[in-house]
């Protein structure tokens, strides 16, 4: 596998993707709603094509599954996963808190993943046991040891008739930790955690493309990342809790609800 040169095309393809997001940065011709609060701009779209095209012209044999083109058939053992733009409310608002996600998986495994805020410049970066960086200096998951001392994020779904979950588990986890914050991207989130900004993410209802890159960076960044069971977490589960480590076991029994309710 040749991972340095995965390592090259994804990292110029999210570059071209950021061009695009920073040219339509507070300049946005046109808004459509994929749902009721679900957002999707010519920005997401013009991204998703420069990095399609990009990863394709080096990788034609390579499958693809991307937010809004969705699968592209290719090798089942090379699989590119991208996100052109996580945080698209954000952007449509003005909110620098957005980026390019995309991933590359080995038989559906991330090996390599960036993450990309074109308006920051910050580019995460990890291959497969090689670590993790933030603009090529190693980042690693904080040392804090306990919920209470935790600074958390997490996120809430698109879809608001499966809120009730998500919000018993905030309601949870606020009186126990130190604070809360909602940015409303994931890959930047998990980033954000394995960088030692947060010590801990807990969202569900995400897709692959939300999770891949960001999974790679934290879990090479020294983080622990499980379902809400504690079980192995895979890009396809629908539950992400990923933490410092030292913090998981307090935050699988808050994050530990009646499902039925």
């Amino acid at each position: 596998m040749e991972i340095e040169k995965i390592k090259q095309i994804g990292i110029r393809s999210a570059f071209r993707g950021g061009e695009i997001l920073k040219s339509h940065f507070g300049n946005l011709k046109s808004v459509h709603k994929k749902g009721v609060i679900d957002l999707v701009t010519e920005a997401d779209i013009q991204s998703e094509r420069a990095i399609v095209d990009t990863i394709r012209s080096a990788f034609p044999d390579h499958g693809i599954l991307a937010e809004e083109t969705g699968s592209i058939e290719g090798s089942p053992e090379a699989r590119w996963v991208i996100d052109p733009l996580d945080g698209t409310t954000n952007f449509t608002h003005g909110l620098s808190v957005f980026a390019i996600s995309i991933a590359f998986c080995h038989y559906n495994k991330p090996v390599f993943g960036t993450v990309f805020n074109p308006s920051t410049g910050e580019l995460f970066t990890a291959i497969e046991g090689q670590g993790a960086s933030l603009n090529d200096r190693p980042i690693a998951v904080s040392g804090t040891k306990s919920v209470r001392d935790s600074l958390l994020v997490t996120g809430f779904p698109y879809n608001l008739e499966r809120i009730s979950g998500p919000l018993e588990r905030f309601g949870k986890c606020l009186p126990a930790a130190q604070g809360i914050r909602r940015l409303g991207s994931a890959a930047l989130d998990l980033c954000f955690m394995a960088c030692g900004r947060f010590d801990g993410f807990w969202e569900e209802y995400l897709n692959p493309w939300d999770t891949a890159a960001g999974l790679i960076i934290a879990l090479e960044a020294g983080g622990m990342i499980t379902d809400f069971q504690g079980q192995p977490f895979s890009i396809e589960n629908k539950q992400i809790l990923a933490t410092n480590g030292r913090i998981h076991t307090e935050m699988l029994k808050l994050l530990s609800i009646e499902e039925s309710k």
